[in-house]
C-alpha cells in the first residue's frame, strides 16, 4: 500500500518525503559506495520524491561513469537519497533514513559487478 513517509540527514539540515509500497521491495547493492555507506535503497519514481527543505545544503558526489549523483548533507554528511546509475532520472531512498519505517524485506543488487548484474536483470525482466 502507497503511504507518504518523511525523512532526513542525522542533523535535520535536509528533508524530504516519498511516496513509498514497500510491498514493492526494497534493496540492498555491494557497490563500493552503497557497501561504505550502508545504503538500504527504496527506488522511486521521479514524482514520488520531493525535497522539503535543505537543497542548499546538499554536496554531490560522483565517481567511476559519474551517471549517479550521491548526495548527501555537507553538514552531518549523511546520504539520505540519490540519484542512481541505473535509472538516473528516479530516486533511491535509503530506508535507514526515513521515519516509523516498518520491518523490511531485503533484495541483494551485485553491484560490484554492476554490468553483468544488470545484464542478468534485464534478461529475467
Amino acid at each position: 500500500m502507497l503511504k507518504t513517509y518523511h525523512g532526513s540527514c542525522h542533523c535535520g539540515a535536509v528533508r524530504f518525503e516519498a511516496d513509498i509500497d514497500f510491498a514493492q521491495g526494497t534493496g540492498k547493492c555491494n557497490c563500493s559506495i552503497c557497501t561504505k555507506t550502508r545504503n538500504w535503497g527504496v527506488s522511486l519514481k521521479p514524482d514520488a520524491f520531493r525535497l522539503l527543505s535543505g537543497e542548499a545544503d546538499l554536496s554531490d558526489y560522483q565517481f567511476n561513469t559519474h551517471s549517479a549523483h550521491h548526495l548527501f548533507c555537507r553538514h552531518c554528511g549523511v546520504k539520505s537519497f540519490y540519484q542512481p546509475r541505473s535509472h538516473p532520472e528516479a530516486w533511491s531512498v535509503n530506508a535507514n533514513c526515513l521515519d516509523d519505517v516498518p520491518e523490511l524485506a531485503v533484495e541483494l543488487f551485485d553491484g560490484a559487478h554492476w554490468e553483468q548484474a544488470r545484464s542478468d536483470l534485464d534478461r529475467t525482466a
